[in-house]
């Protein structure tokens, strides 16, 4: 499946891959050493941790999922992230109308941009400390491609 050329071109211009892959490697299985993962969550913590960075947070228990979505004119977009057994998997989600523009996680736009073998691993952690950090950065991602989506598709 082809990637939306301007979800594909504002991926490029955040340097999305460079980006996941170090929050990936930072947060990998060896520097988990002696640690074990972090495998029963207080939802409400994890709640909080997304009110506080500004997002009005969601949980739906029967996709067993936490999500976000914020309207900007034509668009809708959100994240959407599975926290299970210790690991984070995250999800774009950017619509416009009933058009789904990405609705992937970030691990297949590694495959999709570069090689179908090419796999970058879901960011590991075993405290609620490291899952706040690893959410801070994927925040901070999301932030930066909503804007240069949106400055992208004002070109056109």
């Amino acid at each position: 499946m082809e990637i939306d050329p301007q979800v594909k071109q504002a991926l490029l211009n955040i340097d999305f891959i460079k980006r996941y892959e170090a929050l990936s490697k930072e947060y990998d299985l060896e520097r988990l050493g002696d640690k074990t993962r972090l495998k029963y969550l207080d939802g409400e913590l994890v709640m909080d941790m997304i009110s506080e960075a500004g997002y009005i947070p969601v949980f739906d228990p029967k996709e067993k999922f936490f999500k976000f979505y914020q309207e900007i004119g034509d668009y809708t977009f959100g994240l959407h992230f599975i926290l299970y057994n210790g690991t984070v998997d995250f999800i774009w989600a950017v619509t416009k109308g009933k058009q789904v523009l990405a609705g992937a996680p970030w691990g297949v736009y590694s495959k999709r941009l570069i090689d179908p073998s090419y796999r970058i691993k879901k960011p590991i952690f075993s405290d609620y400390d490291e899952l706040e950090d690893i959410l801070k950065t994927a925040f901070k991602i999301y932030e930066d491609f909503k804007q240069v989506f949106l400055e992208i598709a004002e070109q056109k």
